[in-house]
Order: C-alpha cells, then structure tokens, then sequence
C-alpha cells in the first residue's frame, strides 16, 4: 500500500468523527489568532512608553488587562482542542484496531497458515500504537502549525507588506528541507516496522517452544537469528533517526536567517519612519512565532511518516480479501440427519501440488467412519473441507443433501462437535471453557458432561472447583487436562455430528479406556469422523478409509481390510511390530 493509498483510507476514519475534527480546527484558528494577537497589544504597550515620566500608565494598564484575558481565553481553548484531539485521535486507532481484529475472524485459514502470528499481533498491537503516537501528535501540532504560519504572514502584511515579502521569500527554504527528510524517514520507518513485527514473530515463536529448543540444543541458533533481525532493527531505527533528527537543526537554521532578515529590514524601516519602535517590536515576535511551527511541523512529519507507515501495514492486513462469503441466498441448515456425501472432490493448498483428487465417499447417518493413513496423506485436509475451512477446488461435499457451499458456515459448523489433537482453551473459568458451544447449559449439564469425559475428578481437585481461573491456553494444565476439557465442551453440545482428530493422544492409556467407552455412548445415533494413528483407537469403527496420497486406497471395517492383506494390514502389523 503506497503512502498516498495509506493517507486516503486514515481520512477515511477521521471522517467519522468530523465534529471534533471542526471543532478542533476552529480552537486551532481562534489560539492562533489569540496568540497572534497578543504581539499586536505588546507593541501597543512599547509605543506608549516614549521615554523617562512620558509614559501612559493607564493605556499600559488597559492592555495588560486584555493580554491576560487573550492569554486564559488561549490556555482554555487549547485545553478543549486537546480533548478532541484526544477523541479523534484514539477513536480512529479503536476503529482500525476492532477492523483489524474483525478481519482476522474472517480471514481465510490460508492467510493464517501462511503468515507469522507474531507478525499479525504486532500489526494489530504495536503499530497501531505507533500509528497513534503519530496522529495524536499531528492533530496538536499540524494543525496549530499551519495556522500560526498562516495567520502570522497575514497579520505581517497588515503591519508592513514589504517585511513581510522577506519572510515570504525565505519560506521555500523550510519547505525544501523538511519534504527533502520526509521523503527519505518513510522508507526507513517502514522497514523499521516491518522489522520489528519479524523480531516479535521470533520471540513469541521461541516463548511458545522453549522446551523445544533447549531440549534440541537450539539456544545459540536462535539467538543467531535474533541477533540478525536486531541488527536489522537498530540499522533501520538509526537510520531514521538520524533523518529525523536532523530536521530540527536544519529547520532551525533557517528560522534564524528569517530572523535577523527581519531584524535587518525592520531596522532599516524604523529609522526611516516607515514602522514604529512597536511595530518592529510585534513584527520581531512574528517572525519568532512564525518560525517556531517549522520546528514543530518538522518533527511532526518525521512522526508522521513513522505514523503512516505503521498505519499501512495495519490498513494492509484489514484490506486483504477475506474468505469467501455466505451466498446472498445461503440458507440455514437446521439439524442435520448425518448423512454425508463426497462427489469427486479436487482440492491442493497449490495449484502446482496435486493432494486430494477423484476423492469418492458415502456416509450414512450414524455412521463410525475412521480415516487412517500416512502422515501428509490429507486426513486433516479432508476434516478442514468438511468443516468448509477451505473449499473445495471441484466437485461437491454435501450434507443431509445439501451442498454445504449453499449453507451458511455458522450453521453448518453448528451440526458439528470437534475434538482437536491440538487444544484451545481461552482465558478464564473451567466452567466457561466447557459451556464455549451452549452458553445457557445448566450446572448439573456440565456436571454430567465433565463426569462423561472423566474430567470432574481433576476438577473438583482444583482450587476453586469449576470457577478455578485457568492463563492463556490453559495455564499450567497438562496437556491431558486440556485435552479432557476440550473432550466435556463437545459433550455437553451433543452435535448431531462429530470429528475427533486424535483426540485421545494426549491422554494416558487407563483414561483413554475410559473415554473410549464415553465417546461409544456419545456415538451413538450420531455420524462420527475419527481420525487417528493409533489403529487400535478405530477399530470399532463402521468403515475405516485407508488413504495414500489423497485419495482412498481401500475402504472396509477392521476384519475386512486386515483379510484383504493390504495397505492397512501393512500400517497395522508396523504398529503391533
């Protein structure tokens, strides 16, 4: 996204809180002329003093009164106009943040497996933080900026146009140096930050697999691989730093040849009576204030920059194409009877790489169906199909007789428990991770689901029973633990179908008995998909479908393959070996 793409869309959320970007606009105008106003009433002031006993005590009175109402009526309005900076400025990064957020949920499964969480957290984390420093800064500063500068020049040619025509000329000067920096600090923040979302990918990578790399003696790898992406980071930061950086001294500079321009010019303009001593007085004063925003504005546009490039890795991730919606006349499926039907289904996660092809298969309601076969071999493809977390490239995967991209996701996910190798738990009580999919169960619902699973015993001897608060992914849970918990979410939902991907692998073989016999009873009347490597987990199953390579090899219960002395004798006599 181009930086002219970025700007556009940021205006695009500002636009929604145009109330307090005019009211911020126009606090700006009124502090400006307020401020500028003030010099006015000081060369006033010097006027009346024309020398020793010559002095008007009561006109100097008069005007100090209306500086100190100038001054509080300023210091209010700037109060009020950082108050609505405030409001836009954390309003916008909210929206973008919950856009962010929202896009992720709907993301297709392939942008997910495709890029670092790392790098997707510090999208939504750190440069949206990054990108509020920015705009917070933008909206106190730029604004005020460009109207002091404005405001400035205009009561400047009301006092003396031909001072003021130095001023004027001198100002491209500023101009050139601070888009001269601009354009270099862009680049460079940009590639900071993208930096810095692959450093935080790497640590919460090596955070999430600590016992894996010190187990595999990985410590100095790893720490090789940080070194380099840090390298990388301090090399981008200092760079654009020193850009920035510079921008004050340069911008400095050439205030100070506006300066003494003025001094020079006005001086000469006195002596000739072309101007006042107070006049030359406010026009000195001028020439600070109108010098002083290109400071400000300089280091606002390197913040700037930082800003907008933060923002577009932001704005990058909420204009991705998301998965591909609901049809406009998808209907609900209600319950589903369990009957499955796969039709010469085609599908790869490549167009180069061939997996599922001529892919055949005919579920009854009811039915055990176990899928067994080599590692990479498209079991857990064929459960992401028909959970439709990919669609098919060709052919049909139909449900009760309904093609499920005719269906609506939420309902079709519905008709559905799942039971992951891999555990998910979220933060929070025992009892809200096992009620996830049936919010209103009762206790004595989760009571029986819990004793079902063979869960209640580890969780009445927790501290606080059900209502124990577990960390992130379970806290210090071991993995059977997870495990079971995830077993009792699906028991207590009873879908009319259900998918057990090596459910039971992390649990010890005198509980996985246990839970043989529960998942019997929770079977029944209902179809099941079981996926497993450990053929004696499946053997009770009504078809078990041998794959290879994506397609089904051969197809029969245990007695029928294991007679045929085929595939799965082979996978079977390799376990027993």
């Amino acid at each position: 996204m181009t930086q002219k793409e970025t700007i556009k869309k940021v205006l695009h959320y500002i636009r929604r809180y145009r109330f307090f970007l005019i009211v911020s606009l126009v606090l700006a105008l009124i502090t400006v002329v307020l401020t500028l106003y003030v010099p006015i009433l000081t060369g006033q002031a010097v006027d009346l003093i024309v020398g020793k006993g010559q002095v008007d005590f009561a006109g100097v009175y008069h005007i100090c009164v209306k500086i100190g109402i100038a001054i509080l009526l300023t210091m209010a309005a700037q109060w009020v106009m950082n108050v609505a900076n405030n409001k836009i400025t954390y309003s916008v990064v909210r929206d973008i943040r919950t856009d962010a957020f929202e896009k992720i949920q709907i993301l297709p499964l392939s942008y997910i497996d495709s890029h670092s969480y790392g790098g997707i957290v510090s999208r939504v984390i750190a440069d949206a933080d990054q990108f509020a420093d920015g705009l917070l800064m933008g909206f106190t500063q730029l604004f005020t900026g460009v109207i002091t500068i404005l405001g400035t020049l205009g009561f400047m040619l009301s006092v003396s146009v031909p001072i003021a025509l130095v001023v004027v000329v001198l100002t491209p000067v500023s101009l050139f140096v601070a888009a001269f920096i601009a354009k270099r600090t862009y680049q460079m923040f940009r590639m900071q930050s993208e930096t810095r979302g692959e450093q935080t990918a790497l640590i919460e990578e090596m955070i999430g697999n600590q016992k894996v790399v010190q187990a595999f003696g990985q410590e100095n790898e790893v720490g090789d691989r940080f070194d380099e992406i840090n390298d990388r980071l301090s090399k981008y930061s200092l760079q654009g730093t020193f850009f920035s950086s510079i921008t004050n001294p340069s911008t400095r500079f050439v205030n100070a040849l506006v300066y003494a321009a003025v001094g020079v010019f006005g001086a000469f303009f006195a002596i000739q009576g072309g101007i006042s001593v107070g006049q030359l007085s406010c026009f000195l004063s001028y020439a600070n204030q109108y010098t002083k925003p290109f400071n400000e504005i300089s280091g606002v546009v390197t913040e700037l920059q930082n800003a907008i490039a933060c923002a577009g890795r932001v704005l990058e991730l909420i204009e991705e194409t998301p998965e591909i919606p609901d049809l406009e006349d998808a209907i609900k499926l209600g319950k589903a009877d369990g009957k499955v039907e796969i039709e010469d289904v085609y599908f790869s996660y490549e167009p180069n790489q061939k997996l599922i092809e001529h892919f055949n298969l005919q579920v009854k309601p009811g039915q055990r169906v176990a899928i067994v076969g080599p590692t990479g071999c498209g079991k857990t493809t064929l459960i992401n199909l028909l959970m439709r977390f990919y669609d098919v490239n060709s052919g049909a995967i139909k449900v009760s007789g309904k093609d499920i991209r005719k269906v609506t996701r939420e309902s079709l996910r519905a008709n559905y428990g799942m039971v992951l190798q891999e555990t998910w738990l979220k933060q929070g009580t025992i009892r809200e991770n096992i009620v996830m999919g049936r919010e209103n169960a009762t206790d004595d619902e989760v009571l029986a689901a819990a004793k079902a699973s063979h869960a209640h015993s580890f969780i009445k001897r927790l501290p606080n029973g059900y209502d124990t608060v577990i960390g992130e992914d379970g806290g210090s849970l071991s993995a059977g633990q997870k495990q079971l918990l995830c077993i009792t979410r699906v028991m207590l939902c009873l879908p009319p179908m259900l998918i057990l991907d090596e459910a039971t692998s992390s649990i010890d073989t005198r509980t996985e008995m246990r839970i043989q016999k529960a998942f019997a009873t929770m079977m029944q009347g209902r179809t099941s998909f079981l996926v497993a490597h450990r053929l004696s987990t499946i053997q009770e199953a009504d078809v078990i479908l041998v794959m290879r390579d994506g397609k089904i090899v051969e197809q029969g219960n245990h007695e029928e393959l294991l007679a045929a002395n085929g595939f799965y004798k082979n996978l079977f006599d390799a376990q027993w070996s």
